[in-house]
């Protein structure tokens, strides 16, 4: 795939068949939606391509919104490319973008992308107050030389694949049920930092991941998980056992990742995680977190949780 940081980058020559969203999860959904895309690349001879934006539209429009996201601009662009996408563009959103009226975007594409066929979903809108509705595009694209195709939401258990949806069941700890929806199981990454190195006292060392401030986090717990020990490098992925949240019996302050990592290092490997980034993937929650009475209570229940991790992750 090659990537653009700007639509005025691009000069691509077309025909280009373009869908643009936040697509944040590039969930079952939004894959039906790229494959249609695809399609009618392939169909007409000409690209296909993804603009997202950077930083997320809520940052500008309105910034006091936290944020969850599900995925980085990055994470979108390379799961596109898995499914087969030519083209990627991380547009920066700014408040003269965001002033655009629906012709003047389009016209952008048009100049730039070479923009031949627009995919979209029903509820799609862009353009200043988002007054560049369905009918505002269809007849912009009459006008403009491009055509507008539009793909309906995918349904799971009488459930339409949303990110808000995912959202909602990870702010659960259900993992089993975004991972369903997103097709995948459900990934943060972050930088290996510095922690309290108890785990190491009682024989059982965490990596301990800071992570970006608008990502989401599932719900305070303990999942078995997969993880990737150094994504700077080419690295196998590795059983593993997380803990999110305070740390109640030890009297924590701040929330936390924690994550043990079963038989690790490996040979070749290097046992020093510090510094370095780390991707988990999660699979199943365990329990939700809980203060115990003592250490050794605490203790005998993570032997428990890793027992669990390891009998559910060979079987996965």
């Amino acid at each position: 795939m090659r990537i653009f940081r700007d639509i005025r980058d691009a000069d691509l020559p077309g025909p280009t068949f373009l869908t643009v969203g936040n697509f944040d999860g590039l969930h079952r959904g939004h894959q039906m939606l790229l494959d249609r895309l695809r399609q009618n690349a392939t169909a007409q001879t000409g690209m296909s391509a993804l603009l997202t934006f950077h930083p997320h539209p809520l940052r500008v429009l309105r910034p006091d919104t936290p944020l969850e996201l599900l995925t980085t601009p990055e994470e979108r662009l390379a799961l596109a490319g898995e499914v087969g996408l030519d083209v990627g563009i991380i547009q920066p959103f700014t408040p003269e973008l965001a002033q655009l009226n629906p012709r003047n975007f389009l016209e952008l594409l048009v100049r730039h992308l070479g923009l031949a066929g627009l995919t979209v979903g029903p509820d799609f809108a862009l353009g200043r107050n988002r007054t560049g509705n369905l009918d505002v595009l269809a007849a912009l694209g009459q006008e403009l030389g491009f055509g507008l195709d539009v793909v309906q939401p995918v349904q799971m258990a009488g459930e339409e694949v949303r990110s808000y949806s995912i959202r909602q069941a990870l702010r659960m700890g259900e993992v089993g049920r975004a991972s369903g929806m997103l097709g995948r199981d459900y990934s943060i990454s972050g930088t290996v930092v510095d922690g309290d190195r108890r785990g190491r006292t009682i024989g059982i060392p965490t990596a301990n991941l800071r992570v970006d401030v608008e990502r989401l986090l599932p719900a305070d717990g303990v999942y078995a998980s997969w993880a990737w020990a150094d994504m700077t490098a080419p690295s196998p992925r590795l059983a593993s056992v997380t803990n999110i949240g305070m740390r109640p019996t030890v009297g924590g302050t701040e929330r936390r990742v924690e994550c043990h990592i079963f038989d690790f290092p490996q040979p070749g490997q290097d046992g020093d995680l510090y510094g370095k980034t780390m991707k988990l993937a999660f699979v199943q929650r365990l329990r939700p977190e809980q203060r115990f009475e003592n250490l050794e209570a605490l203790l005998a229940q993570i032997r428990q949780d890793m027992a669990a991790a390891r009998s559910l992750l060979q079987n996965s």
